[in-house]
Formats: structure tokens, C-alpha cells, sequence
């Protein structure tokens, strides 16, 4: 799910879904409950690296509520089961209104640093080592917290992420699309003269549909000229055109969602041959209608097509999934067994700007997890 804006008359539809969906975090099209069930535990202890997830996207029941019981005028419940109802979206633009309430939860640097590090403690627990967390500045210096205050907040918790968990976290800044080239500005300021030590990419999210990607050239050129990679958005809800875009105006190193490509053979072959990651985010895709069904969703035929493919949570706590489920739906939809579910994993650390050294750590650790796995399992075959 991309970025969202500040409240304006128009939020309730401007939206990155072509149309509103009924309960999207709830949605019940054919999403399997868990992986087969012999994958499960294989999934939960399997190394990951997560390269398309968004920063208040990821803001768990437990940590809303304790923004909430910060700020009680607020009028978000500070109570988790009552939470879980206010994560009930009754169509896209209520998704869009809570969505932005948890925006306004995050009011000062101490908010920034407890959203930042509870998310980074819900990623360890799933299992992830390395992480690409996309990041709004726009939405929080616009709402009055100086870019100093929140770039040291962020980093704080990315250090002591890394200290305490293990897991290495790296941020993407992106431009809330909607916002135009007012936002624009601020993020590539945020990007390039604040320039935190774990910014590595520079990205565009918000609705793609009256939003071209080319208007946003300046940027994305100024901001690889630091040396940052771009990594926007792309056929999420548009057609391939966006894509093509975001390639030629922008760049693009990876595309966010590509769920389009698959209908524009070329493309998809040159996405193939030239190896550009897709990030693919099949529930969040069938939350917000991009599409229809999981029988329709385009992930096989991209990897049929021989694209390097991604799996990812996007926004997971309000489409009521994380990482680990995202495997479970892709090893249903391609068919995998812990194989070809260890390969998943490696594309993401392959398509990651990780540091060489961890790479390939975490590569390692993928190849130690199935090799355990497989002995283990060939061992209890043999005794029974």
C-alpha cells in the first residue's frame, strides 16, 4: 500500500485502489489460512529479507495503542481488542480515514522511535534479518515534526534494532504522489540534505491513476545523483504504461507491486531479461481490489516469464497478514516445497541493497535452514 498524505476534502477518493472494497483487510477471496502445514514451521524459521513494507503501514494493534493512550484526544481506542474493530474497514476511503489516524498518533521524535522500534520487534519475530522499510517524511515534518527530530528518531531505533535484535534495517524515502511536487520537495530535502546514515533508496507511493510518474523526473535524478537507488511504485491499479514510465523517467532499479506487467508481453520480457526485482504483494492486492482473486493474481506468470520476484507484506497489520503469510499464499500460488520457498527468499536478499557482507550472511543462514530442515526431515522418514 503506498504512502498517505495529510487529511484534505479530497482523501476520502483519492486512493490507490480503482475502486472501494468492503472490508479489505478482512477480505475473503480464497486466501489460504496458512501454508500446507509442513511448510509452516519451515516458513516461521526460515531467514527473510523484506523489501516492500511501509513504516505506519506496519503499526501493530499494540503499538497504536500505546500511541493511542499517549494522545486519548485523538479519538483512536487505546485498547487492543477494540482496535482489532477499528481495523475493520468498511470500505477504501474508511481504510484511507484510519489509516490516516494512525498518522496522527505519531505527533513528536518519541512517537517516531516507538513506532519505528515496535515495528522492528514484530519483524524479528517473524523471522526477518534485513529490511528495506519505506518511509513517509513528507507526512510527519508536514504535520510539524522538524526533519532533524524525526531523522534522529528513526535512526536511534535502527541502531538499537540492530544492537538488540539483530536485524538490520535500511530505510526507503518515498513521495506521497498525491501530495504532488510540494511533497516531492520535502522528501528529496529529507533524502538529500538530512540524509540519514541508513537511507538507501528513494521511492514514490500514493494513487497511480492521475499521478504520472514522469512529473517526478527532477527528483528521482537528483536524488540517484547521491547515489540512491529508485525503487517507485508501478501497475499497482494502472496498466503497463506506468511502468514503462517508471523505468524510463524514473530509473526505476525495482518495481512496487508490477501487478500490470503480465499484460504487456514486452515489458514483461524485458523486466525478465534485464532481471529488475518485482515486489509483489499478493494480499494487499486482493485487499484493495488491484486483483480480483488469487487464481487471477499475475505472481506465476511473472515467475513463469522468468522475473526476479519478491514477496512482501506492504501495509500487514491492517490487511491482517505479515511476511510469514505472504509465503504461505506464494507457496500455494507457484506450488513450492521448502526448495523452492528457500529460492523465494534468496531472490529478496538477491534484489536488496544489503551491504555485500550481509547478503551473504543472511544468504548463508537461508542455505543452513533448508539443509537442517531437509536432514531432519529425510532422518524422521527413515525411522518410520
Amino acid at each position: 500500500m503506498p504512502a498517505m498524505p495529510e487529511p484534505h476534502p479530497s482523501a476520502a477518493s483519492s486512493t490507490d485502489a480503482p475502486a472501494a472494497a468492503p472490508n479489505p483487510a478482512r477480505a475473503t477471496t480464497a486466501l489460504p489460512d496458512a501454508v500446507p502445514h509442513r511448510y509452516e514451521a519451515f516458513v516461521a524459521g526460515l531467514p527473510k529479507a523484506e523489501l516492500h513494507v511501509h513504516h505506519v503501514g506496519s503499526a501493530s494493534p499494540r503499538i497504536v495503542a500505546e500511541l493511542a493512550a499517549r494522545h486519548p484526544k485523538a479519538g483512536v481506542p487505546a485498547d487492543e481488542a477494540k482496535l482489532a474493530e477499528y481495523f475493520t474497514f468498511t470500505d477504501f476511503a474508511h481504510f484511507i480515514t484510519v489509516y490516516l489516524s494512525v498518522v496522527d498518533l505519531i505527533r513528536d521524535a518519541e512517537d517516531v522511535r516507538t513506532l519505528t522500534y515496535g515495528v522492528a520487534e514484530n519483524m524479528h519475530a517473524q523471522g526477518i534479518r534485513y529490511a528495506e522499510l519505506t518511509v513517509t517524511p513528507y507526512s510527519h515534518i508536514h504535520r510539524g515534526i522538524p526533519g532533524e527530530a524525526f531523522m534522529e528518531a528513526i535512526e536511534d531505533a535502527r541502531l538499537a534494532a540492530e544492537r538488540d535484535l539483530g536485524l538490520v534495517l535500511r530505510w526507503c524515502f518515498d513521495i506521497s504522489g498525491e501530495s504532488g511536487i510540494p511533497a516531492a520537495d520535502v522528501t528529496l530535502d529529507a533524502a538529500t540534505r538530512l540524509a540519514p546514515a541508513g537511507l538507501v533508496s528513494f521511492g514514490l507511493g500514493g494513487p497511480e491513476i492521475g499521478v504520472g510518474r514522469p512529473q517526478f523526473k527532477p527528483h528521482f535524478d537528483a536524488a540517484r545523483a547521491t547515489g540512491l537507488h529508485s525503487v517507485p511504485h508501478a501497475g499497482e491499479t494502472t496498466g503497463p504504461e506506468t511502468i514503462w514510465d517508471a523505468l524510463n523517467s524514473l530509473g526505476a532499479e525495482r518495481i512496487g507491486h508490477g501487478t500490470s506487467a503480465t499484460r504487456d508481453p514486452d515489458l514483461l520480457a524485458h523486466l525478465a531479461e534485464r532481471q529488475i526485482p518485482l515486489e509483489v504483494c499478493p494480499t494487499s492486492n486482493i485487499a484493495t481490489r488491484a486483483v480480483a482473486t488469487l487464481a487471477e493474481h499475475p505472481l506465476a506468470d511473472m515467475v513463469a516469464a522468468g522475473c526476479l520476484v519478491t514477496v512482501n507484506s506492504d501495509d500487514p497489520p491492517m490487511f491482517a497478514t505479515d511476511l510469514n503469510r505472504e509465503y504461505a499464499v506464494a507457496a500455494d500460488l507457484l506450488d513450492l516445497d521448502e526448495h523452492g520457498i528457500a529460492a523465494l527468499a534468496k531472490n529478496a536478499v538477491t534484489a536488496s541493497f544489503a551491504p555485500e557482507d550481509v547478503k551473504a550472511r543472511l544468504t548463508a543462514e537461508i542455505d543452513d535452514h533448508l539443509t537442517t530442515w531437509t536432514s531432519t526431515s529425510a532422518g524422521d522418514r527413515a525411522t518410520r
